[in-house]
């Protein structure tokens, strides 16, 4: 028998907090060990804790969602935790920030309770959650701010690799990617872990931040 996904749930409103936790305990291979209202008393729980996701808002007190993800999953993090950041369109830049500190994903506060729950299974399973309709509007919002000045960066990849990233970035899904280049929904998933691979990329999240930052979407 699979051991339950251990969730900690972080929000500063009781409310939202205690409905998670509720939705999340009802499942029998999820299990909630902790909740929070600030991001400090995330960091210090999951140290103690360990959970396998961290379901996270952003706008917090003492330490904000930002800087507790970076704390936990962000670069150099000897045992890095998966981070759900879980907000509101109004937040779309924090909601950047978010995923350049680390974060595996992010769903919409008013999400059904369905796509919460898979979104704690994909995280855990270490996918990406990084819905390619939310991208193009959250990300691509933002692609004029985060892109570099200065040309696009030599890369490691190869051109049909660049290819790829570009779509992912676009906010493509795999299957979308295979019908604009004609290949197999296969033979992308090997292009994107090469690409994550060569790019010592965690995920395809970061994959996406990655492109926007070294101007590779135009």
């Amino acid at each position: 028998m699979t051991a339950p996904v251990r969730v900690l749930v972080c929000d500063d409103q009781a409310l939202i907090r205690t409905g998670f936790a509720t939705i999340i305990d009802a499942q029998p291979d999820l299990e909630v060990v902790g909740e929070c209202g600030d991001g400090r008393a995330a960091v210090d729980l999951a140290g103690r804790l360990r959970p396998d996701v961290v379901v996270m808002d952003v706008r917090m007190p003492v330490l904000d969602g930002i800087g507790a993800t970076r704390l936990l999953a962000g670069a150099g993090v000897p045992d890095p935790v998966k981070v759900l950041v879980v907000t509101t369109f109004n937040l779309d830049e924090y909601v950047y920030e978010a995923l350049r500190a680390g974060a595996s994903g992010f769903l919409l506060k008013d999400a059904p309770p369905a796509q919460l729950l898979q979104g704690i299974r994909t995280v855990a399973s270490g996918a990406a959650l990084l819905a390619p309709e939310v991208t193009r509007q959250l990300v691509g919002r933002y692609a004029a701010r985060i892109r570099p000045a200065e040309e696009v960066p030599q890369t490691q990849l190869a051109p049909r690799e660049l290819e790829v990233l570009r779509l992912i970035a676009e906010g493509l899904s795999n299957s979308e990617i295979a019908a604009a280049l004609v290949i197999s929904q296969e033979t992308v998933k090997t292009y994107v872990s090469r690409i994550l691979t060569k790019l010592d990329l965690r995920d395809r999240v970061q994959a996406v931040v990655y492109a926007y930052r070294r101007g590779l979407v135009t």
